[in-house]
Parts: C-alpha cells; structure tokens; sequence
C-alpha cells in the first residue's frame, strides 16, 4: 500500500473513531436536559450549574465530531453548480476548494484558536455564573477540532487526486 492510501486511511479511521466515541456525548446532554427541565418545572428547584454544563457538552459535541462528518459528506453543500459535473471535474473542483478555501480557514482557525486558548488558560479563565465552570478546556477543543477537520480534509483532497487519476482508493 502506498503512503497517500496510508494517509488517508489514518485520517478516515482517526476521524471515524472520534465521532464513534464523540457521538455517545449526546447522551448525557439530553439526560442533563431533561433532569434539568423536570427539576426546574416539576419540583421548582433549578440547578445552577445545568446551563454552563449543557453550553460545554453541546459546545464540544457539535466542534470535535466536524471530520466525522466532512468523512460521511454531512456538511452542507451547495450541489446546484456541481451536480451536472463529471465525477472528474467535480473532483477537479473540490480539490480548488479544499487549496483556496478550506486548508486555509482551518489553518487560521488552528493558529488563532491556539492562542485564543493559551489566553485562556493563562488566565484560568471561568464563565461569569456563581457556578463558575473553567472555559479553557473547551477553547482547547477548538484546536483539537479544526485539527480534526484539516485531517479530514487532507483526506479528502487525497480521495480527489485518486478520482482524477481514475483510480480506486
């Protein structure tokens, strides 16, 4: 097997297992909601941590599991230009998009999230409730995330050079 293959079936397998593992957070965001609501409306006797915790697990659900879902193409697209294309040429497209667009975002995004969370971190930084929680371990998620997707989208770009070449990966 050659080393792009190689590449990419690390990305994939990276990216697929993240979401597999990511995913099950979804879990405990919804029991903490509905402990939450049925505290709050059944017994009259609201948390005050409920809220700052929800905002955290739903913040790094939706971040972490991004290269899950740019590997199973569940990002929105806008098909009306290319879905008269040939494979080829839409392939030949990604690959611009990938060069011009996304390599870039997700290198600013890395670079700017970098120290967005070493700020953080510096300076111990808590939300504004009486709860309190820290924010730089979910800044840090930030990095790892965009991390996570300029992975995928490597990936990506190797999967268009082989439709180009006409090759199966």
């Amino acid at each position: 097997m050659n080393f792009p293959k190689k590449i990419t079936i690390f990305c994939d397998t990276v990216n697929e297992w993240t979401g597999r593992i990511f995913g099950w957070v979804i879990v405990p965001l919804v029991l903490l909601t509905v402990m939450e609501v049925v505290l709050r409306r059944f017994l009259g006797s609201p948390t005050i941590w409920s809220f700052e915790v929800l905002k955290q697990l739903y913040g790094l659900h939706f971040m972490i599991v991004a290269g899950f879902g740019l590997l199973y193409g569940s990002h929105v697209s806008v098909d009306v230009f290319t879905m008269l294309l040939s494979k080829k040429k839409k392939a030949i497209l990604s690959m611009i998009s990938y060069v011009v667009f996304f390599f870039p975002f997700c290198i600013i995004c890395i670079w700017q999230g970098y120290f967005f969370a070493a700020r953080s971190w510096a300076m111990k930084e808590t939300t504004w409730s009486v709860f309190a929680p820290p924010l730089y371990p979910i800044k840090t998620i930030i990095i790892i995330s965009f991390s996570l997707l300029l992975l995928q989208g490597i990936s990506e770009f190797i999967k268009s050079i082989y439709v180009i070449k006409g090759d199966e990966l």
